[in-house]
């Protein structure tokens, strides 16, 4: 059945208690729904102590068009920083960033990007966002474009000065690596760059600006094609699946293969494998004296 929103829609409402007994029937305000409503979003007043304090009803933010819930829209990462450099008359701007802190084996491996203002590849966002073939397809078109330098940090870097200052060594390699130094650096995360021109950094940059989101796309594919290749000259440890980290199946293939000398030793996964192998982590020697409680009992 269908009512008509125009007759009047009876609330029925609870039964108040009397001291005679008899329920006091209470009778909607309005003559419609509308009216119900405007009259429940009124602010209630609630006395505390000798203060009356006002309490706003809760409000409700409407769904979206698309009846989508929950549901957060994430921005690309813009040109709009540069842009404003480029007005000041600040240029070469240059975003980067790194790739492979992470894992157990491998470089990290750092880029350096330059985009052209007249050419800046669509779909760039933080590499992590992306699928490979999406990746892939950004990567061949920022080298067509844009002037790149990619520096490695190998794994004996790695264990010498531990994964962050070869992340930064890196980073400012491959700044200094490009063809013009820049003006500009954004670099992403919370360190600054020892470089020789003006650098600022930004925590989660690859997601919001244009450069630095080219850096980890040419840094991420960079390592992935490493990593495929060491996958070749070391078979049985998956390096083309997992790039090196340390999921499951690159655990047990550590444990039962022992590591190799693309494994970075510093990492505690890697350091209990080397511990194995060198007998650090042998059994201990058995007391020919027995326990020390029995010990003590024959004495």
């Amino acid at each position: 059945m269908i009512r008509d929103i125009k007759q009047p829609i009876k609330v029925p409402a609870k039964p108040a208690s009397r001291p005679g007994g008899k329920a006091k029937t209470v009778k909607p305000t309005g003559g419609n729904a509308a009216s119900a409503k405007a009259s429940t979003a009124k602010a209630a007043v609630c006395k505390i102590g000798e203060k009356a304090v006002a309490v706003k009803p809760a409000s409700v933010k409407p769904a979206s068009a698309k009846g989508l819930k929950g549901v957060i829209a994430v921005a690309p990462p813009s040109f709009r920083r540069e842009r404003a450099l480029i007005k000041r008359g600040i240029w070469p701007v240059a975003g980067c960033d790194e790739a492979g802190r992470g894992p157990l084996a491998g470089p990290v491996v750092a880029a350096a990007v330059v985009l052209d203002p007249k050419r800046v590849p669509k779909g760039l966002d933080d590499s992590k966002r992306l699928s490979a073939e999406k990746r892939e397809a950004l990567f061949e078109e920022i080298c067509a474009t844009a002037q790149v330098a990619v520096v490695y940090a190998s794994p004996e870097r790695i264990n010498r000065d531990n994964i962050l200052r070869a992340s930064l060594w890196a980073l400012t390699r491959a700044v200094h690596a490009l063809p013009e130094l820049p003006k500009q650096v954004f670099v992403d995360g919370r360190d600054r760059l020892a470089t020789r021109c003006d650098c600022e950094a930004v925590i989660g940059g690859d997601g919001l600006i244009a450069s630095i989101a080219a850096a980890s796309i040419i840094a991420k594919v960079s390592r992935d094609r490493l990593m495929c290749r060491l996958a070749e000259q070391c078979p049985g440890y998956g390096f083309e699946q997992h790039k090196g980290y340390g999921v499951p199946d690159h655990l047990d293939a550590l444990a039962r293969l022992g590591p190799t000398v693309h494994h970075r030793r510093a990492f505690a996964p890697v350091a209990a494998a080397w511990r194995k192998i060198e007998g650090e982590a042998l059994p201990p020697i058995e007391d020919p004296f027995g326990p020390a409680s029995a010990v003590e009992a024959a004495v």
